[in-house]
């Protein structure tokens, strides 16, 4: 889930230069996966069409967690014991 919200949301941002976000599950695991979430940056959409994702249709078919493991962008924990709730984080530059 968090991831998915992740790739929605850089795919919405359009790569705005000012804007970095995080989310993450405080378990340690997003979902099903082997992930607590991932991380997006600026140059996110960029590095996914450099190694030819099509991120969009990646959305489209959940695979968010493919998408962000060929972007190195997956935030890896193992399991933490805690399982407090989702953390979304957004980091907004000024201009």
């Amino acid at each position: 889930p968090n991831s998915e919200y992740l790739l929605s949301l850089a795919l919405n941002l359009k790569g705005n230069k000012n804007i970095f976000a995080l989310a993450v599950d405080t378990d340690g695991i997003d979902g099903s996966e082997d992930n607590a979430g991932a991380i997006i940056t600026p140059n996110t959409l960029k590095d996914a069409q450099k190694i030819g994702l099509d991120l969009e249709a990646m959305l489209k078919n959940n695979d968010s967690y493919s998408a962000f493991l060929k972007l190195n962008s997956l935030i890896l924990t193992g399991p933490t014991g805690t399982n407090v709730n989702d953390f979304r984080a957004t980091l907004i530059l000024p201009e």
